[in-house]
C-alpha cells in the first residue's frame, strides 16, 4: 500500500513538471501567429512564459456624473429613506397594539369584543386561543 501512495506521488510530482513545458510563438510568411511545444526550423520564435499570467489592465475610470444626476439621485435616495421611515413607524405601532391585544387576551378569560351590528359580544374560550394564537404567530412574523 505504501508502495503505491509512493509511486502516485512520485508520477504526480514529475507530471507538472512536464504540464509546464516551454510554448514557442512564431508568425509564418502569411502574417498567421502560431503556438507550438517545440520551435520551427529556419523562423524565428518567441519564448513564452505560461507560469505567469499577463499583467492586467486597470479598470478604466468612472465616468463624472452630471449635477442634476447627482440633485435626482438624493431625492430619490430621500423618497425612499422616508417611505422607509413612514412603513417603520406603521410597524411599530402594529406591534404595540398586538401586544397589548396579546395581554389582554392571556390575562382575561373573559374578553368581549364589538360585533358586526356595534354590539358588544363575549367570545368562547375556543375563539380566544384561537385568537392568541394568531396574535402570537403575526407578532413572531412581523415585530423583532
Amino acid at each position: 500500500m505504501r508502495h503505491t501512495i509512493l509511486t502516485g506521488t512520485l508520477l504526480l510530482a514529475l507530471s507538472t513538471s512536464t504540464i509546464a513545458s516551454q510554448v514557442y510563438k512564431w508568425v509564418d510568411d502569411k502574417g498567421v501567429t502560431h503556438f507550438g511545444a517545440q520551435p520551427p526550423q529556419g523562423q524565428d520564435a518567441t519564448t513564452i512564459n505560461t507560469a505567469t499570467p499577463p499583467p492586467r489592465s486597470p479598470p478604466p475610470p468612472p465616468a463624472p456624473k452630471a449635477p442634476s444626476d447627482d440633485a435626482q439621485q438624493k431625492a430619490i435616495d430621500e423618497k425612499v429613506k422616508n417611505q422607509v421611515a413612514r412603513k417603520e413607524a406603521e410597524r411599530k405601532k402594529y406591534c404595540e397594539s398586538a401586544r397589548t391585544n396579546l395581554a389582554q387576551l392571556e390575562n382575561n378569560p373573559r374578553v368581549r369584543i364589538e360585533g358586526d351590528n356595534g354590539e358588544l359580544r363575549r367570545i368562547g374560550e375556543d375563539e380566544r386561543q384561537q385568537r392568541i394564537t394568531d396574535l402570537k404567530k403575526s407578532i413572531d412574523e412581523t415585530c423583532r
